[in-house]
């Protein structure tokens, strides 16, 4: 069956199912252009619409996904929530894979992407899914090795969420944040060569100092969006006062924000985020991905009867 935890012991991508909480489930799919029957791509790119359509009356984005080509199904991450009575889609998150090469290396970003959500869920407590579940299943697969991610957003309360559930965030409230010359080399090189994943057209600005998109809404991403009055607001006002300074929402602003996924991310994560209720559950997908990726390979190198890779040739090899 797709998605079941069996799967990750034998495919190179995830596609994994676990519950949201009572009366929901959600299916973790990992770039599957790369892997997944054309049948079945179409069908989860329908589920898509779905939720988008219902989300969005205004319109759909016109970008990524929903652009009318499938390439960026080869570089996205979704996680798609269903009703568990009826399989209906309810909401989505799809996170694209940014590749930078940054000093001559290799940096992959994740960028937070674009989440919808069916109004008549909104409010069911499935935050925790769609903004941090992902995250903490491809930390593991990193082999606990820190992830860069990025977000584009005008919304007070999302804005919140990434500096709240990441760490060393920019821009974030507060006179001592500063941002480092590795999130400046990212934010720049994303905005040069990557600002059509989130749906922004050429014409759109940046300043560089505030980590400001000025003009945002010109590349696919018309019907997002907000003004200030119809965009959610965090518990703490302090986000709302930074997008409303930052911000020109007549414009149409958005705030790049640039963070990390890291252990102590992980670890706000599970103890503020995720329901008690799911611990038990998330700890053992958990630890079968961990063990797929981490254990695993410690195991194949300590049996010296093999090899492994170049570092230990095969001794009864030609």
């Amino acid at each position: 069956m797709a998605g079941s935890w069996l799967s990750i012991f034998w495919q190179k991508h995830l596609d994994l199912s676990i519950r949201a909480g009572e009366g929901y489930h959600a299916r973790i799919i990992e770039r599957p252009g790369l892997w997944m029957p054309d049948v079945e791509a179409d069908r989860l790119i329908s589920d898509l619409s779905t939720v988008a359509k219902a989300a969005s009356p205004l319109g759909m984005p016109a970008y990524g996904l929903f652009s009318g080509t499938r390439e960026s199904l080869d570089t996205t991450v979704i996680t798609l929530v269903y009703r568990t009575g009826d399989d209906a889609p309810v909401a989505f998150n799809a996170m694209p894979v940014i590749r930078l090469s940054l000093a001559g290396k290799r940096v992959d970003v994740l960028h937070l992407g674009l989440v919808m959500v069916h109004p008549q869920v909104r409010g069911q407590g499935l935050s925790w899914v769609l903004y941090g579940l992902t995250c903490f299943f491809l930390f593991l697969r990193n082999q606990l090795r820190p992830l860069w991610i990025s977000s584009v957003t005008q919304v007070p309360a999302v804005v919140g969420m990434v500096v709240e559930t990441f760490s060393q965030v920019f821009p974030a409230p507060g006179a001592g944040v500063r941002r480092a010359l590795k999130q400046q080399l990212i934010a720049s090189e994303i905005m040069a060569h990557h600002r059509h994943v989130f749906g922004v057209g050429p014409e759109a600005g940046f300043d560089a100092e505030r980590f400001v998109i000025t003009n945002a809404y010109t590349g696919g991403s018309d019907a997002l969006k907000k003004g200030l009055g119809e965009a959610a607001n965090h518990r703490n006002p302090a986000y709302r006062a930074l997008c409303e300074t930052e911000l020109d929402y007549e414009r149409g602003d958005d705030l790049l924000q640039i963070g990390q996924i890291d252990l102590a991310a992980v670890r706000r994560y599970l103890t503020e985020a995720v329901p008690k209720r799911a611990l038990l559950q998330l700890a053992v997908t958990g630890l079968l991905v961990a063990t797929h990726r981490l254990i695993v390979p410690v195991l194949h190198w300590f049996d010296t009867s093999r090899p492994f890779g170049i570092l230990r040739p095969d001794r009864h090899g030609s």
